[in-house]
């Protein structure tokens, strides 16, 4: 009796869930081969960003991927090499932005399905936020 009282215990299901989505997602991160750098000499210098509308999630031939939910950018920090274009997918309940600190971009407030693209054309390290929620904080080192 006690054991189906646990697991029928909503309390413990947005925990499992939680736990559950935290372990895919290092998985996922872990396949791509991203991993966090310390190295964070200067700024990256990059080309014009470009917005698009998309419901696809894959990310273009060549480029990174940033999937935005539950408030978080993922992964938060992000290695990729010079002219690689990242893709952020947004897939949460409210919009958000892509903002960097340096204002080398920006896109504007978007939310499910919606997706924003920026080439990163020189070394560096940029960090960036969402102007709307500012503590969603990420890192992307262009090498």
């Amino acid at each position: 009796m006690k054991r189906t009282q646990i697991l029928c215990d909503s309390s413990l299901r947005p925990r499992r869930l939680l736990v559950g989505l935290v372990a895919l997602l290092a998985v996922l991160v872990l396949a791509t081969g991203c991993s966090p750098d310390s190295d964070s000499g200067g700024s990256a210098s990059s080309a014009p960003a470009t917005q698009a509308s998309s419901s696809g999630s894959a990310a273009p031939a060549g480029g990174s991927m940033v999937e935005i939910n539950n408030f978080m950018f993922t992964p938060q920090t992000l290695t990729v090499a010079v002219g690689t274009t990242v893709t952020w997918k947004f897939d949460d309940s409210t919009q958000h932005t892509v903002t960097a600190d340096d204002n080398s971009f920006a896109s504007s407030p978007m939310s499910n399905g919606q997706t924003f693209t920026h080439t990163f054309s020189a070394a560096g390290t940029v960090a960036y936020h969402c102007s709307i929620h500012p503590e969603m904080t990420a890192t992307i080192t262009v090498k």
